[in-house]
C-alpha cells in the first residue's frame, strides 16, 4: 500500500507499528525542510505525543525517522523543541558578528599604499603603514598603523579592495630542465627529426588513439606511429620502434613543450642513443612548423578526423610499419622550398616544380649521402625497397589496407 505525506498523521498507533514492520510502502510528496518540519509538528499534535508512554513515544520517534530520513539526534532535538513551544520551525542562523574596526576609508588608503609601493609583502607594507603614522604623523593611518599582517591579506581579498586595486599576474612559464630550448640546425644533414602527436578524437566519452608523427628536417623522411595513450608505458616502445625505421642515424629530436615528450624517460632514451634533444621556443610558432603541416597534409588527410577507439592502436601501428611509412618515403613526392630574400629583408618560400621528389630521392641527392646510413643499411637495400613496385601500385595497396582497417575500426566502435 502506498501512503502519501498528506494522510500520514492520521494513522493510528497500530497502523504506525504495521508501517514500521514494513507491510506498507511510502511515497513522500514533499522534500524541502519546511515541509518536513510541518509534517513532524502535525504528527506530534495528532498523536498527542505528550500523553503517550515511553514505549509509545519510541514508536513515534522511529516512525518520524523512517519517514523524514533525519538522524536520531536531529529527530530528538525537534521533538524537544515541540515539547517546549508546540512549534517545529527552522532556527535562525546564529553567526557571531564582530564590530568592524577598519572602515571603507582604510581599505582605500591600503589600496593606495599598495599601488604606490607596487604590492609589497604583508610585513613590508605593515611597516610602511606604521611609519606613516608614527614617524611622519599622517593621522589618516592611525588605525592601519596597528593592523596585523594577516588582516592586511584579509582586506586585500575583500571585494571593496579588489574593486579599487586590480593586479594582473601573468602565467609564469614552468622551467623544466629537459631539452634545450632552441631551433635545431641540421646544416644539410639528415637525422634531425621534428616530432608531434595527433589525437584522434573521443569515442564514447573516452580518449581515442594518438598518432605519433616524426619528420626529418632535411629529407622529409616521415615515420608515423600509433599509441593507445601518450603515457610512458605505451609511448616509449612505439617511439623507439619509430626511430629504428629511419635508414640514417638520428642526430636530433625536436618537439614542442608537451609533457608526452618532455619527461625524463624520453630524455633517457634519447641520451642512450646519443641524440640531441631540443624543444620549441616561446613565441616561435615556426620552430615545429614542418611536422605541424604534415599532421594535416598526411595524417588528417589519410586517416580523417573521425573518432577511433584506443583499442585499435596496435592495428594502426602495424599498418603504419608495414604499408603507410613505406608509401610515404618511397612513393609520395614532397615539396622542398627555396627561400628567397627580398630587398626589404623579408623571406619568401617558393616551391619550384623541379624541386618535388620523394624523401628517398631527396636522401640520395645529398652529397656523400651513404655516410649517414645506419650500420646494416645499404644503398642497394634502399633501392630495392623503392623499386619493388610503382608509386601508384604502392598507393593502391596502401589504400586497400587502410580502408579495410578504417571500416573494421569504425564498424566496431
Amino acid at each position: 500500500m502506498t501512503i502519501t505525506m498528506q494522510n500520514l498523521e492520521q494513522l493510528s498507533l497500530e497502523e504506525i507499528q504495521e508501517f514500521l514492520a514494513g507491510s506498507r510502502r511510502l511515497s513522500l510528496a514533499a522534500e524541502d525542510q519546511d515541509a518536513i518540519y510541518s509534517f513532524i509538528e502535525r504528527v506530534l499534535k495528532a498523536q498527542q505525543y505528550r500523553r503517550l508512554g515511553k514505549g509509545q513515544r519510541g514508536i513515534i520517534r522511529k516512525f518520524l525517522r523512517k519517514v523524514t530520513g533525519l538522524s536520531r539526534a536531529q529527530t530528538t532535538r525537534l521533538i524537544q523543541r515541540w515539547m517546549r513551544t508546540r512549534r517545529v520551525e527552522r532556527q535562525p542562523a546564529r553567526r557571531p558578528r564582530f564590530p568592524r574596526r577598519y572602515t571603507a576609508a582604510d581599505v582605500i588608503l591600503l589600496a593606495s599604499a599598495d599601488a604606490a609601493h607596487e604590492d609589497l609583502s604583508g610585513p613590508a607594507i605593515r611597516h610602511v603603514l606604521r611609519r606613516e603614522y608614527q614617524i611622519y604623523g599622517q593621522q589618516e593611518y592611525e588605525r592601519l598603523a596597528a593592523i596585523s599582517v594577516s588582516h592586511i591579506y584579509n582586506l586585500r581579498h575583500s571585494e571593496a579592495y579588489r574593486s579599487l586595486r586590480v593586479r594582473v599576474q601573468h602565467t609564469q612559464a614552468r622551467q623544466v630542465p629537459i631539452g634545450e630550448r632552441r631551433k635545431p640546425d641540421p646544416r644539410g644533414k639528415p637525422g634531425y627529426l621534428r616530432v608531434d602527436t595527433v589525437h584522434q578524437g573521443h569515442h564514447d566519452g573516452q580518449l581515442g588513439l594518438f598518432h605519433i608523427n616524426a619528420v626529418d628536417t632535411v629529407t622529409q623522411w616521415e615515420v608515423v606511429g600509433c599509441v593507445e595513450t601518450i603515457s610512458e608505458r605505451h609511448l616509449l616502445p612505439v617511439l623507439e620502434a619509430m626511430l629504428h625505421q629511419y635508414p640514417f642515424r638520428i642526430l636530433g629530436f625536436h618537439c614542442d613543450n608537451g609533457s608526452e615528450f618532455i619527461n625524463y624517460q624520453v630524455a633517457h632514451l634519447l641520451d642512450k642513443l646519443l641524440v640531441e634533444f631540443t624543444k620549441s621556443r616561446a613565441y616561435r610558432t615556426t620552430d615545429n612548423a614542418l611536422v605541424e603541416g604534415k599532421n594535416g597534409a598526411v595524417v588528417r588527410k589519410q586517416i580523417g578526423h573521425g573518432p577511433i577507439g584506443a583499442e585499435h592502436a596496435e592495428a594502426f601501428q602495424k599498418f603504419y610499419t608495414a604499408h603507410f611509412n613505406c608509401y610515404l618515403n618511397y612513393h609520395r613526392p614532397c615539396g622542398f622550398a627555396t627561400v628567397l630574400t627580398g630587398a626589404n629583408g623579408k623571406r619568401h618560400r617558393i616551391y619550384p616544380a623541379q624541386d618535388y621528389c620523394t624523401p628517398y630521392e631527396k636522401l640520395t641527392s645529398l652529397r656523400a649521402w651513404q655516410q649517414y646510413l645506419k650500420p646494416g643499411v645499404t644503398a642497394e637495400w634502399l633501392h630495392r625497397q623503392a623499386t619493388s613496385m610503382s608509386d601508384t601500385q604502392a598507393a593502391r595497396r596502401m589504400q586497400k589496407v587502410k580502408l579495410a582497417l578504417l571500416s573494421k575500426c569504425r564498424g566496431t566502435s
